[in-house]
């Protein structure tokens, strides 16, 4: 029963970016990096660390090395940004679709040292931290947006779930 509940949250969580990503097509590269005195900073800051943030918690699920974590300078604009953003989501809902019932409950051994040193969670709970991790971060871009300007969304489960009545 966890699995399709952890697919639908992927599902949502990626389908939710993308329509940030949307909103964001409507400031420009500038507004894009432009700092904010707070959290990260900029809009490109928020999408970097997510960046590597999935990424990193996507290779302990896996049990492959931790990736090198990329820089915000090496992200100057939408695009760039954007494109590794995609690359990283689809990386890891190709994860989620490779996953069996089992796999939830196998706990995953990790290392961070600056959260206390060494952990010890069940796959699903490292899960369902990517997706709110993910709506909080989205939830300090989106104000940023309409500061600026841009157009923003609404962006609740429940409407999500609305909006895939039928398929």
């Amino acid at each position: 029963m966890k699995l399709p509940v952890i697919s639908t949250l992927y599902n949502y969580n990626y389908a939710v970016h993308s329509k940030v990503w949307d909103c964001i097509d409507h400031v420009t590269d500038e507004q894009f990096v432009q700092d904010v005195d707070y959290s990260l900073g900029s809009i490109r800051n928020h999408y970097v660390h997510l960046i590597n943030a999935d990424s990193r918690w996507m290779s302990r699920m896996q049990g492959t090395p931790l990736p090198d974590r990329v820089l915000e300078s090496d992200f100057t604009t939408r695009a760039l940004t954007r494109a590794r953003w995609e690359q990283v989501a689809l990386a890891m809902l190709q994860f989620v679709g490779t996953l069996r019932e089992d796999d939830l409950d196998r706990v995953i051994d990790y290392d961070l040292p600056h959260r206390g040193g060494w952990k010890h969670d069940p796959m699903w709970q490292i899960l369902i931290h990517v997706v709110n991790h993910g709506s909080d971060h989205r939830a300090q871009i989106l104000p940023i947006l309409h500061s600026l300007g841009a157009p923003t969304l609404e962006q609740d489960l429940m409407i999500y779930l609305w909006g895939r009545e039928g398929t």
